[in-house]
């Protein structure tokens, strides 16, 4: 069961990120990312994509499943406080 309201993956990125005293500077580097790329992640303005992923497996921060994981539970939590409509059919093929 996942919670009702999960927090955005980057509250726990910002965690990570104070224990290392790294910068966003050094954090962007270390991802690949631009340092306005990274303060975008850090402050949940964008989803943790595949790429993003597995660029944080890549430093030793869990796998690339754990936040994808994350990602879609906090997505599906915001997504339930939406008001539900009728869904669209889905075209034939």
């Amino acid at each position: 069961m996942t919670a009702k309201n999960p927090t955005h993956p980057s509250a726990s990125i910002r965690i990570g990120l104070a224990e290392t005293g790294w910068s966003v500077n050094q954090f962007a580097g270390k991802l690949g990312l631009s340092p306005a790329a990274a303060a975008q992640l850090l402050n949940g303005q964008c989803s943790i994509s595949p790429a993003i992923a597995r660029a944080l497996e890549r430093i030793g921060w869990s796998d690339a499943e754990f936040w994808l994981r994350r990602q879609a539970n906090y997505d599906l939590a915001q997504a339930r406080r939406e008001p539900q409509t009728a869904p669209h059919p889905i075209p034939p093929a």
